[in-house]
């Protein structure tokens, strides 16, 4: 080790803890050789982190939250490792107990469900103390999956009675008309993100039974007319498909005891020539409404393949572009 070199070490109190910390395969010692020019040595019971004093003290501060984070029960995987380093890049590594502490739910298969980032935390926040939420953002924020899992977790807590999830029947220029089958075979498939999400989150069983008492409903948005729903947690999905006439009626259905979640990604209108997204006006009208909160979700929340991150980015990239021009 030259002078110039810094060392720091993490006690550890088995093997176990040093396997996890490294990652299957050392797949999080190949995330930190991307950003950080250091080397990580096991030694006995501890790990030795070698390096310039800069890049050895923040994989150190990385290998202490992870510690932490594998002491709380959950086992850290390759996106936390991933978006750990870019926390304690942009100094904001104390933070980290806070994102990775705030445990959701647990599935019937003993899934732990999380923010995964600040983005995700502050949506989670936004629903705990709103009434009614906006989640804007690009696929695979979670936006759906994350507004879903509060749903089922007030379900499950009785503060609400029933859970009420929807969608408009609009999909890429598709007419329902040309689809197969009757009107419940032609909706299907536009709501199996929410059938999806709701037998991972309870369980084949538990609902087919809730369904079957009418305790949730998956429904298209042109079900909602007419209705007043009290005591209920109401989501909206991809309402970037909604017209403004729809938004407002989708917006007054809720009643008393509910709450209402809205999500969409304004950058994947797929509305007919000439027709407005409700979502993309609404932020407009409804600013500065106590109980009401609009978050935007970004790239940096993206929680997928890595590669989605940087397609959306790319694509952000080119039509800033064609504005521009």
């Amino acid at each position: 080790m030259t002078n110039e070199q810094f060392r720091k070490t993490i006690p550890v109190e088995n093997n176990d803890e040093i396997r996890l910390l490294l990652g299957k395969f050392d797949q999080h010692i190949t995330l930190l050789d991307r950003y950080f020019q250091v080397r990580v040595i096991p030694q006995g019971d501890m790990l030795v982190v070698e390096g310039n004093r800069e890049d050895a003290e923040k994989v150190g501060v990385l290998f202490e939250e992870l510690l932490w984070l594998l002491r709380q029960g959950q086992v850290p995987n390759v996106p936390d490792v991933e978006y750990a380093i870019e926390l304690i890049r942009a100094g904001q590594a104390d933070r980290l107990r806070t994102l990775f502490g705030d445990m959701i739910f647990v599935t019937p298969r003993g899934k732990k469900i999380k923010p995964k980032t600040l983005g995700q935390k502050g949506y989670i926040e936004a629903i705990r103390k709103n009434d009614i939420v906006f989640g804007i953002g690009p696929a695979g924020t979670g936006k759906t999956y994350l507004a879903v899992t509060m749903a089922v977790k007030a379900l499950k807590e009785r503060t609400v009675q029933r859970l009420i999830l929807t969608r408009p029947a609009v999909e890429a220029g598709e007419s329902l008309g040309y689809l197969p089958g009757d009107l419940q075979e032609k909706v299907d498939p536009y709501l199996r993100p929410l059938y999806d999400a709701l037998h991972d989150l309870l369980g084949t069983d538990v609902y087919r039974t809730y369904m079957e008492k009418g305790i949730i409903e998956i429904a298209p948005l042109a079900y909602m007319r007419g209705r007043t729903l009290d005591d209920s947690f109401i989501i909206l999905d991809e309402a970037q498909n909604t017209t403004a006439e729809q938004m407002k009626m989708f917006l007054t259905r809720m009643g008393f005891k509910s709450k209402v979640i809205v999500t969409g990604d304004i950058t994947q209108i797929d509305l007919p020539r000439g027709r407005f997204s409700g979502l993309a006006q609404i932020e407009k009208i409804l600013t500065n409404i106590e109980g009401i909160s609009f978050i935007h979700l970004s790239d940096q929340d993206v929680v997928r393949h890595p590669l989605v991150q940087k397609i959306i980015r790319a694509y952000n990239e080119h039509e800033e572009g064609r504005k521009q021009e």
